[in-house]
């Protein structure tokens, strides 16, 4: 019958995806191969074809060649959850012998790099790590995905160098004195005014934010926003004005700058998510650690520190974690991206709150 099958349309990927399993019925693996190849001529990304093929293959120990195969099926194929049960099941059977596949290699390779990772320190080797990371399967490529403006030509990085920052230590060492006002601001009437920093209007799509929007679990205390100064907290926090006034901040009228404390709530995550620009770079400083806290850019997590400033790229995939169980809270202030020239920084100061004329301007 697929004899006859074939010959009545052999273009039909089918037909011979269906004679491999008759074959395979019979005991006839190397005649199975032939019809999954067939099957595969026609139509490269037949997820079947593809699974079947990758089991032959296993069964002749041929597990290398056979994680291949899965890995090419996985660069395309659906989530599970739209596969009939047989499917999904072999799908996932064939993520694992990837997974296993990538841990083997990865193993293989780390032994024979040893000798010569060895001759260097971790800072040279940071980046090579990461690109091993990826090459293996375990991590995969984090670039610059904003949701509003894309700067050409800028380098995709998570964290930025400190070299890049001379003025990092003086505002590192201005800590103390910031966690001083910060303490006597949360002592006073002005602690009200920590508010909720997700607030969707109703009927808004809230995506990931459902868990905090207007929620103080994660809430700040604004000094900028929005381009617009917080003169009464200048007033009660002088010395933390002076320090973020030190910073080249991202000052594009009506979307920058920004500078605030960030209050997270103990046992409280900020889901993976993307800023709107990589003309701005973040800076933190942390200043209430009670516990363990964390923050992930692109492939790479730190754990926050008392006294050390870091700057990211938040046009990255990022995200936050306060393990604790009571607050966290850092100082947060928006600057230009270090890459960028100053002609760059002063058209772009210019382009953002134009296009936003032109957004309200019904004309």
């Amino acid at each position: 019958m697929l004899s006859q099958a074939e010959a009545i349309d052999a273009k039909e990927p089918d037909i011979f995806f269906n004679k491999s399993a008759a074959y395979l019925q019979m005991g006839d693996s190397a005649a199975a191969m032939t019809a999954l190849n067939a099957a595969l001529v026609l139509q490269p990304y037949h997820l079947p074809a593809m699974l079947s093929k990758g089991s032959l293959l296993e069964e002749q120990g041929r597990r290398k060649e056979a994680a291949a195969i899965y890995r090419n099926a996985m660069a395309f194929a659906p989530d599970t959850s739209h596969m009939p049960p047989p499917l999904a099941k072999s799908y996932e059977h064939a993520v694992a012998v990837v997974q296993a596949d990538n841990e083997n290699m990865r193993s293989f390779l780390l032994e024979n790099l040893e000798a010569v990772q060895g001759k260097y320190g971790r800072d040279e080797t940071k980046r090579f790590s990461e690109c091993l990371q990826i090459f293996t399967g375990f991590a995969r490529p984090q670039l610059p995905q904003p949701t509003m403006l894309y700067f050409p030509a800028i380098p995709p990085v998570s964290y930025f160098d400190r070299s890049l920052f001379p003025w990092i230590e003086e505002f590192e060492a201005a800590t103390a004195d910031i966690q001083r006002e910060f303490q006597e601001i949360l002592a006073s009437p002005a602690a009200d005014e920590f508010s909720p920093y997700i607030n969707y209007p109703p009927g808004a799509p809230v995506n990931q934010w459902g868990q905090l929007n207007k929620s103080r679990r994660w809430s700040t205390y604004f000094f900028w926003k929005d381009g617009v100064k917080n003169d009464d907290a200048y007033k009660r926090a002088p010395m933390t004005g002076k320090a973020i006034d030190r910073l080249p901040q991202f000052d594009a009228p009506q979307y920058g700058p920004a500078a605030f404390f960030s209050s997270l709530a103990g046992k409280s995550h900020i889901p993976p998510h993307v800023g709107s620009s990589n003309v701005r770079s973040i800076v933190h400083l942390p200043l209430e650690l009670p516990g363990p806290a964390w923050f992930r850019v692109g492939n790479e997590r730190r754990d926050w520190k008392i006294g050390e400033a870091f700057v990211f790229d938040d046009s990255v995939d990022h995200e936050a974690m306060n393990e604790a169980d009571t607050t966290r809270t850092i100082l947060i202030v928006d600057i230009w991206n270090p890459y960028l020239t100053a002609a760059e920084r002063e058209l772009i100061s210019v382009l953002l709150p134009t296009s936003l004329r032109y957004r309200h301007n019904n004309a």
